[in-house]
């Protein structure tokens, strides 16, 4: 079997990247059909204990990095 036939035989799906689906998904919408699957809410994604462990200490990281920037501003305003 030669290697030109081979390859034409291969789906155009095949030879694609995946982001394929993801680029054309709005754009064979109708404008009514995209707002209505943007609206729709998106179930939590299932996190395990040390994703959301980190999360809740990236948040509060984040708490305590604003509340020291507020506390250096107030502190230069005198």
């Amino acid at each position: 079997m030669n290697d030109a036939h081979h390859i034409a035989a291969v789906p155009e799906h095949d030879q694609q990247p995946q982001q394929r689906y993801g680029d054309e998904q709005p754009m064979s919408l109708e404008l009514g059909q995209l707002v209505t699957e943007m609206s729709r809410p998106v179930p939590r994604a299932a996190l395990s204990a040390r994703a959301a462990a980190g999360l809740w200490a990236l948040r509060v990281f984040a708490v305590l990095v604003s509340l020291m920037v507020v506390y250096a501003f107030i502190g230069q305003l005198r």
